[in-house]
């Protein structure tokens, strides 16, 4: 992976967790390096996300719990407490809010979850 000063960057990944810690069609919290990181296994689309578990808009850290599904073709994840909606791609805002979200990269290998961070 190239940064936008052509050089290569390092991804580190870790283990979060396993795959059947997280629900399918839903979502759960881990503690990754000091950082709540909400872990999606959205089961319908075949597709693993990772947010940061803090909603912005009221400072909750809560997005683990929220429903998660799709905009079109864009996969989107609602806080349960004021059903902000973000992008579980780009982490954008989906509401019409000037909020956004961190996102990370996810992969899943021989039944373990890790996290780019």
């Amino acid at each position: 992976m190239k940064n936008m000063n052509n050089t290569e960057t390092i991804t580190t990944w870790i283990l979060a967790c396993k795959v059947e810690d997280i629900p399918e069609n839903g979502g759960a919290c881990v503690l990754l390096d000091g950082e709540q990181i909400a872990i999606y296994n959205f089961k319908k689309r075949g597709e693993w996300y990772a947010t940061q578990n803090l909603c912005p808009h009221k400072q909750q850290m809560a997005l683990s719990r929220g429903m998660i599904g799709s905009t079109g073709e864009e996969p989107k994840v609602a806080c349960p407490f004021h059903k902000k909606t973000f992008s579980l791609k780009t982490g954008a805002c989906l509401s019409g809010d000037d909020y956004e979200i961190k996102t990370y990269e996810v992969k899943v290998e021989n039944n373990q979850v890790f996290v780019a961070l």
